[in-house]
């Protein structure tokens, strides 16, 4: 089976793809003065966004490193470069995101994500499908790869 894809028992199956991380083009509108990114979180909206919380990171510092059982997150580069690293058991995925790109990542549920924030004063926004619930965090490696063994 390839390195993208996990196979945890032989009752259920989840499958895990890189291909489940979409990079979405969000469409900004200029003027000579200005430029306006709208997020309009309607029924077209990849998710339905239940929370919103932005993250202010030094240069170099890592955050996150943690999965969601069932929250989505979209995640939205306010100002500066930021490294978002998507991972599983078997594969990693290096992703640099930067404001000037009009570019957000959605990522599933059961993804260890972290981020690290590559430029001074970085600025990240994260949208998420459901409100904050502590239950719903996988905080350490080892727990995460047991809970998908299980599900």
């Amino acid at each position: 089976m390839a390195s993208s894809f996990l196979r945890y028992s032989k009752k259920k199956q989840i499958i895990m793809s890189i291909k489940k991380i979409k990079k979405i083009k969000l469409k900004s509108l200029y003027k000579s003065t200005n430029k306006l990114l709208p997020l309009n979180f309607n029924k077209k909206f990849q998710i339905k966004v239940k929370r919103v919380f932005f993250v202010y990171g030094k240069k170099n510092k890592i955050r996150g490193e943690h999965a969601h059982k069932k929250c989505s997150q979209f995640f939205i580069p306010v100002y500066g470069k930021i490294i978002l690293y998507v991972e599983t058991p078997n594969f990693k995925k290096k992703i640099l995101m930067n404001h000037l790109s009009n570019t957000g990542i959605l990522v599933p549920p059961k993804y260890w994500c972290s981020i690290k924030f590559v430029t001074k004063n970085s600025v990240l926004m994260v949208a998420c499908d459901q409100y904050y619930k502590v239950s719903d965090y996988l905080e350490s490696f080892k727990d995460y790869k047991k809970y998908l063994k299980k599900i």
